[in-house]
């Protein structure tokens, strides 16, 4: 009997032994499992942050662009004052002309009435047929004379008013003109940082959604993690279970940088047309829109462009020097059609105004330029916003 007891304890302890490290073996790998993913949701959280960085950093660039940009606009409404001045003060010109001209009008019907004698118009035939005797006639020549001589005059001096008015309404209609065409542009400058100010708010919303999903996920297999080896630590008093030495191969999920940009693989022969489509790259995802900007050294250190300066200076790399406007540049090279267009072609866009934005075709349906809401970037002009204001303008530098 104790023989068969012995052995019973003995099959009983085995068993339950075998039992326990089965146990431990699976907890262990369900921990090394968890580790891992902690681990690849750490690398992710890293990369996120990584991100938010680069975009805070992007953000400070815009807020200095925007700030600038604000800066143009106030002294652009500070012309716009003064001409507005102006025009006040050429209105009042142009008023008391027309006062002048409308009392010399009345001067003149009043001596038309004078030339009226018995119902008829005074002529030279009335002053010769007319007169009693020859110094008669003589003294009605000589008062004839000086009327017309009178009238003569003022008809001359209300000429020269009558083209001094004309000519200060073509300088008020262009002061007009001027003025409309910088609010337009105005309005066009404060849509493009407001657009700025929407894509970098959204962006680091999203990065900051993104971190907490990853922090909240590494705080869930932590706790997960936690109770496992709680429940292994109860099951298995003699077996120590350190998750420390359990080491897994990461699964790190590469985060792919969403500044990046894929650039056409269009194979230009040209070599100065290739460099003018690859000056750009290096900008890409570290620049910033702002208007009037790559038109001095350090605005071009810091990738700071509006869309002519940006392609202004993309071929001035090239050693080709083009205008920094776009009312300069699509009038520069030769028009070419759509269907004939190539990389290094000059493409034009009607944005906020007609020709409001340029950039350098790539190939590929894809031009590079300085985009209000991203900086230096490729954007696709064959669907989409670019396809619609697309204005079919090309022009060719480069042959």
């Amino acid at each position: 009997m104790k023989k068969t007891s012995l052995i019973t304890i003995i099959t009983t302890f085995t068993l339950g032994f075998s039992s326990l490290l089965t146990v431990s073996s699976v907890n262990a790998e369900s921990i090394q499992n968890i580790q891992s993913n902690i681990v690849s949701a750490q690398q992710q959280l890293t990369s996120l942050q990584a991100q938010r960085s680069e975009v805070e950093v992007q953000i400070q660039k815009n807020e200095q662009a925007i700030a600038d940009n604000s800066a143009k606009i106030e002294s652009a409404n500070a012309q716009i004052a003064e001409y507005q001045a102006e025009i006040d003060q050429l209105n009042k010109v142009i008023s008391e002309i027309e006062e002048r001209i409308t009392a010399r009008n009345e001067t003149l019907k009043a001596r038309a009435v004078s030339y009226q004698a018995s119902g008829g118009q005074l002529s030279y035939f009335d002053v010769v047929f007319g007169s009693k005797s020859f110094g008669d006639f003589i003294d009605r020549v000589g008062v004839v004379a000086t009327i017309l001589d009178a009238d003569r005059d003022m008809i001359e001096a209300h000429e020269a008013d009558r083209k001094e008015v004309q000519e200060k309404y073509k300088e008020v209609e262009q002061k007009l003109n001027d003025l409309n065409s910088m609010k337009v542009e105005l309005e066009g400058m404060q849509a493009q940082i407001a657009e700025q100010k929407a894509n970098n708010e959204a962006l680091r919303a999203q990065l900051v959604n993104q971190e907490n999903d990853s922090k909240a996920e590494i705080s869930s297999l932590q706790e997960q993690k936690a109770e496992l080896q709680r429940a292994a630590e109860a099951a298995i008093t003699a077996v120590s279970v350190s998750p420390n030495s359990q080491t897994g191969t990461s699964k790190g999920t590469s985060v792919s940088n969403s500044n990046s940009i894929p650039v056409s693989n269009t194979a230009v022969s040209s070599g100065s047309i290739s460099t003018v489509i690859n000056a750009g790259n290096k900008y890409i995802g570290n620049s910033v829109y702002v208007f009037g900007g790559g038109r001095t050294a350090s605005d071009i250190a810091n990738g700071r462009f509006d869309c002519s300066g940006f392609v202004s200076w993309a071929f001035s790399q090239a050693g080709v020097r083009v205008g920094a406007s776009t009312d300069t540049l699509k009038n520069t090279g030769t028009p070419v059609s759509v269907n004939e267009m190539r990389p290094g072609d000059m493409v034009f866009f009607n944005t906020y105004k007609q020709d409001g934005h340029v950039g350098i075709y790539i190939g590929g349906g894809k031009f590079i330029g300085s985009q209000s809401s991203t900086g230096v970037a490729i954007a696709n002009m064959s669907s989409g916003y670019w396809a619609i204001t697309f204005n079919g303008r090309v022009m060719r530098v480069i042959h």
